[in-house]
């Protein structure tokens, strides 16, 4: 297993790329056992036995998954049982537990990377490229990721592992080559290192840490999110059923019903003040999507209110909630975030198109929005040989960094920041922290959703867990732990969640009434 690191535009995807035959060398030579190969499109690498998971998924949404894996692959195993066998196959052999007949539009960030995962052993491959594997995923699946790599390691098939984040390379890997600004810089041996030398290899500069040191709460309410319930049709095992009125046996009929009412949010109430932090954990798929959704406008409660700054918003459409100071920071910078093929100055003004610098009146401003692009680019570090290039052209940190630049030039009072840091190096990530606080001690309010638990708990001043659709506990980011959060987000402790120095054994058979407060 290879890891290669380096900052966000340092040249990673694209060399990866390279040997996967999306993009043409000008230079040098790939050899694949001991023999020369060029490589003209990807069909050459998988034929080579090289597959790659991509950072930003290559999946149609409205294709089930069966018919995503064999894409392209037709003739190795049909379309049809003989295919749906396989895919079973490789799924329980690896514990990847994919479903072949649901759509990709159901499913969630991290059930999309094991789709992915599968697709690439499917047709065959001996090595794999992982771009930036565990940025969508929590503690407990990445660790269940780590368990299937060294499996496909141990029977003889290669990783090379592309990540920012370096305890997870250091534990994982059993090579390190680092490249900044396009060139190989140095070699690391994991056993030898420490996450810091790694960092200054990579960046020049020490490891940052997202800890908060100094309050900056006050009594003021921005948002007040009361008793809020969504309803969703559909099979899908997460989310509470509301009780058919019964005997407790389900028939056909009533289990019909129960689907149909299935809540994917449940009596969710909390409030979020001036200055304030609140990170909510969970495992991905327990409501969180429908959450942002919720509060951004985009989907409508069955129940329950929305205030903002004292003012009910429940029924305001997304636009009016954007010029009023709600920031979005989406989990899904390409589906939500950004139009690809579009300049990056176009980008800046996506959500903020009534608003100055981006209009004048009701006239677009591109002067206006160009300049500020410009501001964005230097003040957020953003790599990028102009603002007139694609987003696509970025590399996934730097797309995001423009992201968060343009949400913060909106001076919003209320933001929601779904995986701010996703996929950024360790100095980007250090930025857009500085960024929040910065802004939290002018007021602005947070809603902060993260798989990365050390930025969780060292962001957040107020710490939520939600489990099936409802906020199942609460915890204090000053003493507790990645891991008793992650015990929490399993649905193993709700309550309170007091962070214990020495559990006895006794104390680790307590259940969730010990826990609750």
């Amino acid at each position: 297993m290879h890891a290669l690191v380096g900052e966000n535009g340092a040249g990673k995807s694209t060399l990866m790329k390279i040997l996967y035959g999306m993009q043409k060398p000008d230079e040098g030579t790939i050899t694949v056992d001991g023999e020369q190969v060029t490589f003209n499109s990807p069909a050459d690498a998988i034929a080579r036995g090289i597959g790659m998971v991509h950072q930003h998924f290559m999946l149609a949404d409205n294709l089930t998954v069966l018919e995503n894996v064999v894409l392209g692959s037709e003739k190795l195993h049909g379309i049809g049982s003989g295919a749906r066998k396989k895919i079973k196959e490789i799924s329980e052999r690896y514990g990847l537990g994919v479903r072949p007949d649901v759509l990709v539009e159901d499913l969630g960030v991290a059930d999309r990377q094991r789709v992915e995962i599968l697709k690439v052993l499917y047709r065959g491959a001996k090595t794999l490229i992982l771009d930036e594997p565990t940025a969508v995923l929590v503690p407990q699946e990445v660790d269940a990721l780590f368990d299937n790599l060294r499996e496909l390691k141990s029977e003889g098939l290669s990783v090379i592992f592309i990540s920012h984040k370096l305890g997870e390379v250091l534990s994982v890997a059993d090579d390190i080559t680092v490249i900044r600004r396009g060139t190989t810089v140095g070699t690391a041996i994991p056993a030898e290192t420490t996450p810091r030398q790694l960092a200054e290899l990579m960046v020049g500069s020490e490891l940052p840490t997202p800890e908060t040191a100094e309050s900056t709460v006050t009594d003021r309410p921005v948002i007040e999110v009361k008793n809020l319930t969504i309803r969703a049709t559909g099979g899908s095992s997460l989310g509470e059923l509301d009780e058919p009125a019964s005997t407790g046996l389900l028939t056909e009929s009533t289990a019909e019903s129960a689907a149909a009412v299935r809540r994917v949010l449940d009596d969710i109430t909390f409030t979020i003040h001036a200055g304030e932090v609140m990170g909510i954990a969970g495992v991905e798929g327990n409501g969180q999507t429908e959450l942002i959704e919720a509060l951004i406008g985009l989907k409508n409660a069955d129940s329950g209110s929305i205030a903002f700054l004292g003012e009910d918003i429940t029924a305001w459409p997304t636009r009016r909630r954007r010029e009023q100071g709600v920031g979005y920071i989406p989990e899904d910078r390409h589906r939500h975030g950004l139009l690809l093929e579009a300049p990056l100055w176009e980008n800046r003004i996506l959500g903020h198109v009534t608003e100055r610098p981006n209009a004048k009146g009701f006239w677009l401003d591109p002067k206006g929005a160009q300049e500020d692009t410009r501001r964005i680019v230097k003040d957020y570090d953003v790599r990028t040989p102009g603002i007139d290039v694609t987003a696509a052209s970025l590399s996934g940190g730097n797309q995001q960094k423009l992201i968060v630049g343009r949400e913060m030039s909106h001076a919003p009072k209320f933001l929601i920041a779904a995986h701010p840091t996703r996929g950024v190096d360790v100095g980007a990530q250090a930025a857009i922290w500085d960024h929040i606080r910065a802004a939290r001690r002018e007021g602005l309010a947070v809603l902060l959703i993260s798989a990365d638990l050390d930025e969780l708990i060292g962001l957040s001043d107020t710490l939520r867990v939600i489990y099936n659709g409802r906020l199942v506990a609460d915890a204090d980011p000053a003493t507790i732990t990645p891991e008793e959060l992650g015990s929490a987000m399993t649905g193993a402790a709700s309550g309170h969640l007091e962070h214990v120095e020495n559990a006895t054994e006794g104390d680790a058979d307590a259940g969730p009434e010990d826990d609750a407060r």
